[in-house]
């Protein structure tokens, strides 16, 4: 019995440690208010993206939530207008796997939206499928999507500076890979079907982000608009929905023992979007509510310049 005890106790350390030195995440503690000022966030009907939109409504923030799905982007305005008190939630239909799509939402934007300071690039997907216009869907969605949408409200947010673009990367970056010649023809970054070939394409797309993040500050240089990506901690949302029912079934147990919970999740990005004094940082890479060194291939310049072109390219800007 005594060592089972011990055993036991042993087990709880470990879990104890492992849960508060690397799955627990910092708060974003500020009073800041958003009153007068409109933020998008994309993917914001559930997970990351709609505890984010709650919070910069709570704060009075005119908040507009950008999503696909209609029926339950408009449920999560209504959740969030409801608990926040805030009346200033809206629902704008954006599919980021259609870049046709990306620009009408654009033109609707600037043609009913006075202002932009805060664009959170949120949205994200794993699984295997390719978007609307043939693209990977990961690099598709995760990527191009948010870097056609980001390159149209540049001149909105400049105009309302000082404004910030937040994108939600990932700590998978660094396994991440720039496959450009796939990314010109359209074809499958990654070959196979797998669990692990999903999460192969899920990583080069945050290396995405990672990297037009770091050469968009390059661009901005000198402008009244900065830019951060960030590592979200690790989560419990509905991005596991792309695996099968066993590996959904299979990851439970980890989920309620490890990860956090969406709010948690929403905490860097807040922090990126909204504390004071961190615009010399532009372009760099955030986690636990902290600066963080990126990656190597995230500090590559010349793959960041590499990348720009080519997702011009591509988005036919």
């Amino acid at each position: 019995m005594s060592v089972l005890l011990c055993l036991a106790a042993g087990a709880l350390c470990l879990y104890l440690i492992l849960y508060y030195n690397v799955f627990k995440g910092a708060r974003y503690c500020s009073s800041v208010k958003l009153r007068g000022k409109t933020a998008i966030v994309t993917g914001s009907n559930t997970g990351i993206g709609k505890s984010t939109a709650l919070d910069l409504a709570k704060r009075g923030a005119r908040v507009i939530i950008v999503c696909r799905n209609k029926d339950k982007a408009e449920a999560a305005a209504f959740d969030i207008r409801r608990e926040s008190g805030n009346n200033q939630v809206v629902f704008m239909q954006l599919d980021l796997g259609n870049l046709e799509s990306v620009r009408s939402f654009v033109k609707t934007f600037l043609e009913t939206e006075p202002r932009l300071d805060i664009l959170i690039n949120n949205a994200g997907v794993v699984g295997h499928g390719h978007t609307d216009d043939d693209f990977d869907l990961a690099f598709g969605v995760n990527h191009l999507g948010h870097f056609l949408l980001t390159n149209l409200l540049l001149e909105r947010l400049q105009k309302c500076g000082p404004s910030r673009v937040v994108t939600v990367a990932s700590i998978g970056h660094r396994l991440g890979k720039a496959h450009f010649p796939l990314m010109t023809s359209k074809k499958d970054l990654v070959s196979g079907q797998s669990m692990w070939r999903n999460l192969q394409a899920y990583c080069d797309s945050k290396l995405c982000n990672v990297l037009f993040t770091r050469e968009l500050a390059n661009r901005l240089e000198g402008t009244s608009v900065s830019c951060f990506c960030l590592h979200p901690g690790y989560i419990n949302t509905e991005l596991r929905r792309s695996l099968s029912l066993w590996q959904q079934l299979l990851l439970i147990p980890f989920a309620k023992l490890f990860l956090q919970d969406p709010e948690g999740g929403a905490q860097t990005t807040l922090h990126c979007a909204l504390q004071e004094g961190i615009e010399p940082f532009s372009g760099r890479y955030f986690s636990n509510c902290a600066l963080q060194q990126v990656g190597a291939k995230g500090r590559d310049d010349a793959l960041a310049k590499k990348l720009w072109e080519v997702s011009e390219r591509l988005a036919s800007l």
